[in-house]
């Protein structure tokens, strides 16, 4: 049976912040579940590192995990900490910028397809 969750443990009780590693120098992500509706990815930034402006088609929350991360919507900065959530809206530039060290759970969710 194919699982629509991978690359986790099914039937286990989990910490989302120990599944990715730091790294220096890096941004580690794993994908855990990904199709034309939906993604969830866990990212491990070292401090100093982004994710550049970039749009989506899908609105895109961001838990934050550990650390403390700047994401940019539009001209607006937010700062995030362990237990903050922000959702970024489809179709409006945005960007993760590590502060410091920062991991982060990724949710999208992409339109409908007509």
């Amino acid at each position: 049976m194919e699982k629509n969750i991978k690359n986790l443990e099914h039937g286990q009780i989990l910490s989302l912040v120990g599944i990715v590693d730091y790294l220096p120098g890096q941004i580690v992500s794993k994908t855990l579940a990904q199709n034309r509706h939906h993604s969830l990815t866990l990212f491990a930034f070292a401090k100093g590192e982004e994710i550049s402006a970039h749009e989506s088609d899908g609105d895109a929350m961001v838990i934050a995990l550990d650390g403390q991360g700047r994401i940019t919507i539009g001209d607006t900065v937010h700062y995030l900490a362990a237990g903050d959530t922000i959702i970024m809206p489809a179709k409006t530039p945005h960007a993760v910028y590590a502060e410091e060290q920062f991991k982060m759970f990724l949710v999208v969710i992409f339109p409908e397809q007509r």
